[in-house]
């Protein structure tokens, strides 16, 4: 496939687009302590609404990802981007926790699982050069929303109660997204129409390989379950930081600026491992890149100054930032690209059963105990489980599309 100059509008869109989505639903960690005093419901109930939006984005995102896959993004992005505004304005109007929860959840984690998946399986076949750094890019792009809506939503919180606040996120979501969506296009590749969707190129990894197959097998399940381990660690030192922050005495803006700190880091670390992993390959960096997160989230538990907090944050973004778009990279060099995003889709599933055990199990740890410590401890546990998961990761041997004989 020739190089074309529009495969980087799509890496652009796919990055705003990213950068926006993560920015809305990580709003509700820098909401958390004033929707608790406000409405007097316990830390772990307004949390257990983030876990729900994990477990929405699990069960939707190969749903989406397949749905791609037969009718291109553009549509996907599209509904996504309006079901997020409207899912930020139903949860603004809800009076009871349960509504609360299950709106948050269910409609915005939704909404959610609309842009990842398909937006990176589009990326990866519109590159068969600089895969990593491109996929990287638009990680990037989801890395900015500590840097730009998250001080957003903290500035609002500050001047206006938080259901205001959650209504003018809604429309920047929908000032932003829904023209943005129009931008997307699938892969030249994959061409235009159902037909040409379906069909291997001569440039696809096991072109004989049907999705059935692919979900199978051995390399499939490996990544699912390192993709789970991998967010599980994150999880809950990225949902509670602000929280453990402001339980050390330090005040919410300043407490907010560490979620940024680690957000700037972790564009930093994505374009560095995109890098990295186009130089040493995707799975070599991958493992490193795990070990290091595992001690990182460990390191939290022994600062309590501002300082510290900067310091410990700045690596630790760094790392986990920069190992997550290795997944859809490694998708990519095994698996056909007119499944990508039933594939990707898949291990988002895996991540986002991950990422929901975090704000739950934070927020039980801390009514339990009054303390994060082992929030942090379990996180290193489970970092040092995806980095074993990681290494037991063989790819598929090449096998390149047979030519048609010039006699057919």
């Amino acid at each position: 496939m020739a190089p074309s100059s529009y495969r980087w509008v799509i890496v652009a869109a796919g990055g705003l687009l990213g950068c926006v989505t993560v920015g809305a639903m990580f709003a509700l960690p820098v909401f958390l302590q004033p929707i608790a005093r406000d409405t007097g419901w316990s830390v772990t109930g307004v949390s257990t609404a983030m876990t729900i939006g994990f477990l929405a984005m699990a069960v939707a995102s190969m749903a989406w990802g397949n749905l791609s896959d037969r009718i291109g993004p553009r549509l996907i992005v599209l509904i996504g981007s309006a079901a997020l505004a409207g899912g930020l304005v139903l949860t603004s109007l809800a009076t009871s926790l349960i509504a609360f929860q299950l709106v948050f959840g269910i409609v915005v984690g939704g909404a959610t699982a609309a842009i990842f998946a398909p937006m990176m399986a589009c990326v990866t076949g519109w590159f068969d050069t600089h895969r990593s750094l491109a996929v990287s890019l638009v990680s990037a792009g989801m890395g900015m929303a500590p840097v730009t809506m998250s001080p957003l939503a903290a500035q609002l919180i500050e001047t206006h109660d938080w259901r205001t606040s959650l209504q003018i996120i809604a429309a920047v979501v929908a000032g932003i997204m829904i023209p943005v969506a129009f931008l997307v296009r699938r892969p030249p590749a994959l061409g235009g129409n159902e037909a040409t969707a379906g069909a291997a190129t001569s440039e696809d990894p096991q072109p004989d390989m049907s999705v059935a197959q692919a979900v199978r097998s051995p390399q499939f399940i490996i990544l699912l379950l390192t993709n789970f381990f991998c967010c599980a660690t994150h999880a809950g030192p990225i949902f509670h930081t602000v929280s453990y922050a402001v339980s050390c005495g330090i005040p919410l803006i300043a407490a907010v600026s560490i979620y940024s700190v680690e957000g700037l880091a972790g564009l930093g670390g994505r374009v560095a491992f995109g890098v990295l992993g186009d130089k040493y390959g995707a799975k070599r960096v991958l493992i490193s890149g795990l070990l290091i997160q595992a001690f990182g989230a460990l390191t939290y538990a022994f600062v309590r100054d501002l300082g510290a907090f900067y310091a410990v944050a700045a690596l630790f973004g760094f790392v986990y930032a920069g190992v997550m778009p290795l997944y859809a990279v490694l998708i990519r060099e095994n698996f056909p690209l007119r499944m990508m995003g039933t594939i990707i889709g898949g291990t988002a599933m895996a991540g986002s059963l991950g990422m929901a055990t975090g704000p739950l199990a934070g927020g039980l740890i801390y009514d339990t105990f009054g303390s994060y410590l082992w929030l942090y401890v379990g996180a290193w546990g489970l970092g040092i489980g995806a980095t074993c998961m990681a290494m037991t990761f063989r790819p598929f041997p090449i096998k390149a599309a047979q030519p048609v004989p010039a006699d057919a």
